[in-house]
């Protein structure tokens, strides 16, 4: 992810070239404008990425293993991404996680866009709730390993960082934000019992509240994710991620802290099916 000039906003629009972002009429979103300097935006940015790209850190461990899609068993034929018709998948993991995918290249989709949902959310920053998400989401034999590594990338450093507590907790009168939305998914390699899949994702990063020094910012990225098909079910073997596709900014209006928590709060996210 990069980030273009950087101007201090004025009023109206602020931007270079065909980007530009349009600010609130009253007030500014996340607090006094003069605060918002090039060196902060930088931070929320880092921040951003470093939320995508530590598990994916913590998931190639100390080894050598290679999170390649490339497979001498062949591509799969390519599909459009329109919607199969199917009824999504109803069951769910205690873990509140949608579960019993079809064992074929759509349930592989599905399984995908779903996990890739749950591994970039804010649950997953929770102590509490992360050998849950890592069980269900992840192949048995990956399990032990890989919940070492996020502890240990997921550390108390880390959440300061992103204005959490030990707890993965927000401060008092503050939102933490992490959702993930898949745009699209791409099976890139299918051999009955193993599947790659691309899922391209947008989301929406950080913290709303009037003393956020990280406001809510979004960001486009692409997951793979290796699947193997155990225990009647997909489960992930291993995965990484890239930036982008990213679209050109949009002018639409920056909104408060306050309209993105109550957002958040109201709008329940989706169980995906391809």
């Amino acid at each position: 992810m990069s980030l273009g000039d950087d101007h201090e906003p004025s009023g109206g629009y602020a931007g270079t070239g065909q980007t530009r972002t349009r600010l609130p009429d009253s007030g500014d979103a996340f607090g006094d404008p003069r605060r918002r300097s090039s060196r902060s935006l930088v931070t929320v940015v880092g921040v951003v990425v470093l939320l995508i790209a530590a598990i994916a850190f913590a998931n190639r461990g100390d080894g050598d293993a290679s999170s390649s899609t490339d497979s001498s068993s062949g591509k799969p034929e390519t599909s459009a991404t329109a919607p199969s018709g199917k009824r999504p998948v109803t069951a769910k993991s205690a873990a509140g996680i949608p579960s019993g995918f079809a064992q074929d290249q759509e349930g592989a989709e599905s399984a995908a866009a779903n996990y890739a949902v749950v591994l970039v959310s804010a649950d997953i920053l929770k102590p509490a709730r992360r050998p849950e998400i890592v069980r269900q989401v992840f192949d048995a034999d990956k399990v032990s390993e890989l919940e070492k590594n996020l502890d240990r990338v997921y550390s108390k450093e880390f959440l300061e960082k992103v204005g959490l507590d030990a707890n993965g907790d927000a401060p008092k009168g503050s939102t933490y934000v992490s959702r993930t939305m898949p745009v699209g998914t791409k099976v890139t390699d299918y051999a009955g019992g193993t599947a790659t899949v691309e899922v391209w994702c947008t989301g929406v990063f950080g913290m709303a509240g009037e003393s956020s020094q990280s406001p809510v910012t979004n960001d486009w990225f692409t997951m793979t994710l290796q699947l193997r098909w155990t225990d009647g079910d997909w489960k992930v073997d291993g995965f990484s991620q890239k930036e982008g596709p990213a679209p050109v900014n949009g002018d639409n209006r920056v909104s408060t802290s306050d309209a993105i928590s109550k957002a958040v709060e109201e709008f329940g996210g989706f169980t995906y099916a391809r």
